[in-house]
């Protein structure tokens, strides 16, 4: 049978480290326009505290969201051994394509993709680029979309990578401008036949686009006299949360009950990383969904709290490090289940099986 298999990892995180006390001299605004009073410090300590963010990555002036996705695909094509030329696919999942440093415009013509197969110096014209646009789930999005396509017999090698620079994208007056981060993360997924099925074994994805569509929009500033970009990252922090610990791990579980797996089988589950408390919370009603009241220690490895939210980035970053041991003691194994699940903005919500091939 046709197996869609992770061959090939890497990533890309930017030099430039951004430490809380970075927004100590911000002037943050609320919902209503109006200057927070409060200071930035007790701002700050709750930020912290809810999230358990501590630093994250912003890219450096001269780079382009299109250079750190080609830097993360080349780093996974070096690492599966796979000629570039081979590709039938590279697939880009982006919110904002490039955003030049100071502008806050988001150019996506030529498409993401696009850049990054001219970056990668790919000649290959029978190699197609294409742009996923599908909020913070949209590498997972990617990747089953490059799963059908081996499936079906319509792809051999596809490059699937995450990317993001939301750092320009933000609302400086905006608290919530503090989660945001840079960085990319990215697969080779291959057709390998065998005579047992591994690697993306089973997925599902979810769209509310009801009452749902603005808790994540681009919107104006909090602050009506600012003169920077017209439009930036805008949320409802509580209907997010609210929304993710209600959907995310019954789609997980659903997942599983689909894929007629023990939840005894799954290794580690890989969250987008967007908020600790949030995070933690959805992987503990998981479990709770399965009859098991507390979760296994170190299930679901965490890196929001170094690197931030990075968007479609921290799924493949997270999975990068941890293929390659360097996330604490995280380890896949083979013969291993894992799930990918992700939410964003949409409201979109996506999970897949993922299982190693045994040695």
């Amino acid at each position: 049978m046709r197996n869609a298999v992770i061959t090939g990892s890497g990533h890309f995180l930017p030099e430039n480290i951004i430490e809380n006390d970075y927004f100590l001299n911000h002037t943050f605004f609320d919902e209503k326009g109006e200057k927070i009073q409060k200071s930035n410090q007790e701002t700050i300590q709750k930020f912290e505290e809810i999230t358990e963010i501590k630093s994250r990555r912003y890219a450096e002036p001269e780079l382009q969201n299109s250079d750190m996705a080609a830097i993360a695909g080349g780093r996974a094509l070096q690492d599966a051994g796979v000629d570039k030329e081979t590709l039938d696919y590279v697939i880009v999942a982006s919110n904002y394509g490039n955003i030049s440093h100071g502008q806050g415009l988001a150019d996506v013509m030529p498409s993401m993709s696009a850049r990054v197969k001219n970056k990668l110096g790919i000649k290959n014209n029978a190699c197609r680029p294409y742009d996923m646009t599908f909020g913070c789930p949209g590498f997972n999005e990617a990747l089953i979309l490059a799963t059908q396509f081996i499936k079906a017999g319509l792809a051999e090698k596809i490059l699937v990578i995450g990317s993001d620079m939301i750092s320009r994208a933000v609302d400086p007056y905006d608290r919530t401008a503090m989660i945001f981060a840079d960085g990319a993360g990215a697969v080779i997924l291959e057709n390998k036949k065998s005579d047992q099925e591994c690697g993306v074994l089973h997925y599902l994805t979810i769209s509310d686009n009801l009452e749902e569509l603005d808790y994540l929009t681009n919107g104006p500033s909090l602050n009506t006299e600012y003169k920077g970009a017209s439009k930036s990252v805008s949320m409802k922090g509580r209907k997010v949360y609210e929304y993710a610990l209600k959907k995310v791990p019954a789609a997980m579980h659903r997942l599983i009950e689909q894929a007629g797996v023990d939840v005894k089988e799954i290794k580690k589950i890989l969250l987008h990383q967007a908020n600790a408390k949030m995070d933690h919370a959805m992987v503990k009603r998981f479990y709770k969904l399965n009859g098991i009241s507390d979760a296994p220690k170190d299930i679901a490895p965490m890196t929001v709290q170094d690197f931030g939210n990075s968007s479609v980035a921290t799924v493949p970053t997270m999975f990068d490090l941890v293929r390659k041991n360097q996330l604490g003691n995280h380890q896949f194994y083979p013969d291993d289940k894992i799930i990918l699940a992700s939410v964003g903005a949409g409201m979109n919500i996506n999970a897949l099986l993922y299982h190693f091939p045994a040695e």
